[in-house]
């Protein structure tokens, strides 16, 4: 029998490699596309996409978008030299949001001259191309490839992009002369004078402040493509016109464009709706409504997983936990101001016995409940509480998306009552809280933000200073970099957000710290201090993961479906190589379940089938069973990532999986 001193380490038995290789279809073959999650063996070297971004959802419809990191340009020759391709953002190539502008404009002069019944409204940049609303038919892919080609023969002509100021009178007189509704309206929105134009030499014109190309030769049509079509509410409002919204991506050269796409194409893969539907881990029932998440049996395992570890590491950290009603009546959201500030995101109220309720949005005024049910001390203090409370927030149907942007949700929230002069201390838990759980579940590098005081705010200058300096010493002493967004804090209080790295490199919202100088006020929450007078404490907010839902989407993009061993729905699958061996299998997988981990047996089909239907389950640990593993009552073990291990005893085939888990081996 083999020895499995190398199991123990974790090396080959379970962990996953930890940066990723893949093919990049580009013609510079001393270049290397990188991904940070290595789950496939080198590829010849190719472009590098080194850091990429998170996806998002643009304004007014469902259809995701690339958002690129703001990361510096580098020339041709330090790229050859360095062999990293690093993509140009928005904010780091000024030529490159020109061409983006441009590329919006070209494409809706292209569609008005196909389509001249065609009513055109807005068309920006976004952060990985362009996109223009238009008031038409349908469109199809087809569609799409005539408007290219239209395109290309504009790009072609190299027209002159010429900027044009006017009175906002001669602008309104051409505006009703071309018929365009939707431009007025723009106009009206318009406050500065003069207004400025825009044309495509002679023959298409549009309002707009630019900045764009020179001509539109400057564009070049190898680098970009319309990518597809979807409905957006005028204005994002469900009551006006459903326009038709092409989305497009620009680039400077043609490498950028395949790059580019080579990652779509790898988002795509990972895209969460598609590996929840493959592995069987959750649904959206569209029978009980859409945005709603029915937790199937592997994914209801994950969560418990997730739950069972925040609740441990929560008690850990001098937290206590809640369980608070999913509904209350109308007056607390009075109370709290949602109902003034938040009504728009909330569902109707019901009646119960001439009585008003509503489903609640927020755990905060629940947490705030908790802690008025007793008179407070000074001593009392810090008071940390923490509940995995669920939600419920009216989205639009058309902004739904996943486990990303549901109607019900269960969110990791807390609060700590602290002394105003405890707000360092407290925040800077929090961080380690934070970086605790997240490290945990594989994310190890962030994005963190420090949002001051806003324009319009509660509470006065001395307090918002103290809080503010509080949070920046938190940060600094936690040795964490972090920008400023001066004026981004909530009108409540400052704050402190942590997006999470995935192995695309794309940033995820999760993490939140967010002081509050209003609720307090509102629900006259105290506490005594030590000359017996009545003070008004100081109120944090957190959150962690964010929302389950969406922390397990991202958890199933990160990994791709391929969790953890500790993480996994299933740890082990027990195959035999024919049915004479199912007894012994179903032995052996009770001995693993009796051990607390999650096995099951598959089999009536040939041995390799068998194989190939774990490995696309994503089942990191295989346990072969054959009549010799009967005879020695043991199993020849097979990993996702390591391959054939050999054979070894059951206990010890336990022994190394428990050693694992206790490790957290990713």
């Amino acid at each position: 029998m083999a020895t499995f001193h190398f199991l123990q380490s974790s090396a080959r038995f379970l962990s996953k490699p930890t940066s990723l290789s893949l093919p990049l279809p580009l013609p510079n073959p001393s270049l290397s596309l990188h991904f940070p999650l290595k789950r496939l063996v080198s590829f010849p070297k190719r472009p590098e996409l080194k850091r990429l971004h998170e996806a998002a959802v643009a304004t007014g419809s469902a259809q995701p978008a690339v958002d690129l990191q703001n990361v510096p340009v580098q020339d041709t020759q330090k790229q050859e030299q360095s062999g990293k391709l690093v993509l140009p953002t928005n904010d780091s190539s000024d030529e490159l949001l020109r061409i983006r502008h441009t590329c919006a404009h070209v494409m809706a002069m292209a569609v008005q001259k196909l389509y001249p019944d065609a009513k055109v409204t807005i068309g920006p940049w976004i952060d990985n191309g362009f996109y223009y609303d238009f008031d038409m038919e349908p469109l199809t892919d087809n569609d799409l490839k005539r408007i290219k080609k239209e395109m290309d023969r504009i790009i072609k002509r190299n027209l002159p992009l010429v900027r044009e100021e006017v009175s906002r009178d001669e602008a309104q007189k051409r505006i009703m002369a071309v018929n365009e509704p939707y431009k007025m309206e723009i106009l009206d929105s318009i406050k500065e004078d003069p207004i400025t134009i825009y044309h495509i030499g002679n023959e298409w014109w549009d309002l707009c402040a630019g900045p764009h190309v020179e001509t539109t030769g400057k564009i070049n049509n190898k680098a970009f493509q319309l990518e597809s079509v979807a409905g957006a509410y005028w204005r994002g409002d469900e009551k006006k016109p459903m326009l038709q919204r092409i989305y497009g991506t620009a680039w400077e050269n043609e490498e950028q464009l395949k790059a580019y796409l080579h990652f779509k194409e790898e988002a795509k893969r990972r895209d969460h709706r598609r590996i929840g539907q493959d592995l069987d881990l959750f649904s959206i029932q569209e029978e009980a409504g859409g945005g709603l998440v029915f937790w199937h049996p592997k994914g209801a395992i994950v969560r418990h997983i997730i739950e069972d570890s925040w609740r441990k590491t929560h008690i850990e950290h001098g937290y206590d936990l809640l369980f608070t009603p999913h509904v209350a009546r109308a007056d607390l959201w009075k109370i709290s101001g949602h109902l003034d500030f938040y009504k728009e995101n909330m569902y109707d109220q019901m009646e119960i016995e001439d009585e008003l309720y509503q489903l609640r949005p927020m755990n905060c005024p629940y947490h705030i409940l908790v802690y008025k049910r007793k008179l407070h001390s000074y001593r009392d203090f810090p008071i940390r509480v923490a509940e995995l409370g669920t939600v419920y927030r009216y989205e639009l149907s058309g902004s739904l998306h996943g486990l990303f942007r549901v109607r019900g949700f269960t969110q990791d929230d807390a609060h700590i009552f602290c002394l105003e002069d405890r707000i360092k201390d407290e925040v800077r838990g929090v961080l380690d809280l934070t970086e605790e759980i997240l490290l945990q579940f594989g994310f190890s590098k962030y994005e963190v933000n420090l949002s001051t005081r806003p324009e319009k705010a509660v509470g006065d200058d001395d307090i918002w200073e103290k809080a503010t300096g509080a949070l920046k010493d938190a940060l600094d002493d936690k040795g964490w970099s972090y920008q400023i967004d001066e004026g981004g804090g909530a009108f409540y209080g400052p704050k402190i957000d942590l997006k999470i790295e995935d192995a695309l490199g794309r940033k995820w919202q999760c993490s939140t710290i967010q002081v509050d100088f209003n609720l307090p006020n509102r629900f006259d929450i105290t506490y005594v201090d030590s000359n017996s007078e009545k003070r008004r404490p100081i109120m944090i907010h957190r959150a962690v993961l964010g929302s389950l839902e969406r922390f397990f989407g991202v958890l199933i993009e990160h990994y791709a479906g391929d969790f953890p061993l500790w993480l996994a729905p299933i740890q082990a699958r027990v195959l035999p190589v024919t049915d004479t061996q199912l007894e012994f299998c179903n032995e052996v997988v009770g001995k693993l379940k009796s051990n607390g981990l999650r096995a099951e047996v598959c089999h009536g089909e040939r041995l390799p089938k068998l194989i190939r239907n774990a490995e696309k389950q994503k089942i990191p640990l295989m346990a072969v069973v054959g009549p010799k593993e009967v005879g020695t009552h043991s199993v020849t073990v097979r990993s996702r990532f390591g391959g054939e291990l050999g054979t070894m005893k059951i206990d010890e085939f336990i022994s190394c999986i428990q050693q694992a888990i206790k490790n957290r081996t990713l």
